[in-house]
C-alpha cells in the first residue's frame, strides 16, 4: 500500500464521505421500531425457551432425589 501525505489522506477522506447515503428521519425512526419489535420477540421467545428447560431440569432433579 502506498504512503500518502496528510492533505491527500484528507481529500480522500471527504471523497469517501461524500458518497456515504445518511438515511432520512422516517427511515431511522422505521429502523428503531423494527428493532424494538425484534428485541421483544426475542426476549419473549428466550423467555418461554428458558422456562421450559427450568421446568424440565427441575422435573429431572426432583426425579434424582426420589421424588
Amino acid at each position: 500500500m502506498a504512503k500518502v501525505n496528510p492533505g491527500e489522506f484528507m481529500r480522500q477522506v471527504r471523497a469517501e464521505n461524500s458518497k456515504v447515503v445518511w438515511p432520512t428521519w422516517p427511515d431511522t425512526v422505521r429502523t428503531a421500531i423494527m428493532v424494538l419489535i425484534m428485541t421483544t420477540i426475542l426476549g419473549l421467545f428466550f423467555l418461554a425457551i428458558d422456562s421450559v428447560f427450568n421446568g424440565v431440569v427441575g422435573w429431572l432433579l426432583g426425579m434424582a432425589k426420589g421424588g
